[in-house]
């Protein structure tokens, strides 16, 4: 029996990274996409091939695909804000369709497409959403949104055309390995380092980085062509999240919880002022209008269809905050 060969695109990225390291464990040989110049801190010491390259550059992806019988397009650009939205759909959108008909023409068998909770529709009274849950692309705030929608729109057509593709919809990972990091590590390093001082009323659903990961394995195993599932852990108040992460490094919470309409001025504000200088900004109107909604979700089809399990969200958070510590990016006194 010969080595099964995956592509991984977003290798370098939380959830791609940790995928990588569930398919390395489980014996696979696998290729790394990575843009040039890109931070490949999270390829330390594993035993991966790389290919430099982009979504964008289809040459680039013939060339990793060549010789896998396996894809996981786990590549996305996750910003709530960018100076220009256009970058979002050629990554989210058009990227999706070059890497799908790259992965036709080198005759990959079968493919996971990492989309998001971000495209399933909320309820207004907080109960969890499920796959059944059908948004549409006006539901959708935001261009982060509306792209990672509109990616997940061609992944189905090309499972409707009769190909290989399961769709995976992972909700808030947390853990270790969070380079850049992503918005929600951002508010744990925050917490943990106490600049933290208030926070909005609103709901996330928490999973661990790892669990996300192996439930990518289960899907292209289990899944059925064309379906989509939730990979999600617990619903948490943001209140308690806060809370949790406080904790661990002996905080006391934030206290102070500030009403959206309070909120929303002063995002727009950085918002602009983040246009001015080009830098990025933590607080964004998408990021404020989205907390509207208790973001909950339940992966019951997953653990139903793929045997999906999930940890604790405590040792999310735990892994999260020592990551941070050992690489200098949170400091304790």
């Amino acid at each position: 029996m010969s080595m099964k060969r995956a592509f991984v695109t977003g290798a370098t990225g939380f959830v791609g990274a940790a995928v990588a390291r569930a398919l390395l464990a489980e014996g696979w040989q696998v290729r790394a996409l990575a843009r040039a110049g890109s931070d490949r801190r999270n390829f330390a010491g594993l035993r991966l091939e790389t290919v430099t390259g982009d979504l964008r550059d289809r040459q680039s992806l013939l060339k990793g695909l060549a010789g896998c019988d396996t894809l996981f397009h786990v590549a996305a650009d996750y910003r709530l804000w960018a100076p220009d939205p256009a970058d979002l759909y050629a990554i989210n959108v058009e990227g999706t369709r070059n890497i799908l008909e790259a992965a036709a023409h080198a005759g990959v068998e079968r493919v996971v497409h990492t989309s998001s909770v971000a495209t399933i529709r909320l309820h207004h009274d907080g109960r969890p959403a499920d796959e059944g849950d059908a948004a549409a692309l006006s539901d959708m705030i935001g261009h982060y949104k509306r792209s990672k929608f509109l990616g997940e729109a061609v992944a189905r057509e090309w499972a409707l055309a009769g190909h290989h593709v399961v769709i995976v919809n992972p909700s808030t990972p947390v853990g270790p390995r969070d380079v850049k990091p992503t918005p929600t590590g951002r508010i744990v390093l925050d917490t943990a380092a106490g600049r933290m001082p208030a926070y909005v009323d609103t709901g996330l659903n928490v999973a661990h980085v790892d669990d996300i990961a192996r439930g990518h394995l289960l899907a292209l195993d289990q899944g059925r062509p064309g379906e989509r599932y939730i990979l999600g852990g617990e619903n948490l108040a943001l209140r308690d999240i806060l809370a949790a992460v406080a904790g661990i490094v002996g905080r006391r919470p934030p206290r102070i919880s500030l009403p959206h309409g309070v909120v929303l001025p002063i995002a727009h504000v950085a918002e602009a002022f983040a246009k001015l200088t080009g830098r990025s900004t933590n607080i964004t109107v998408e990021g404020v209008r989205m907390a509207r909604k208790k973001m909950y979700f339940s992966s019951a089809r997953a653990e139903r269809e793929l045997g999906y399990t999930h940890r604790p969200p405590q040792t999310a958070f735990e892994d999260a905050v020592h990551w941070f510590q050992s690489q200098g990016m949170l400091r304790l006194r």
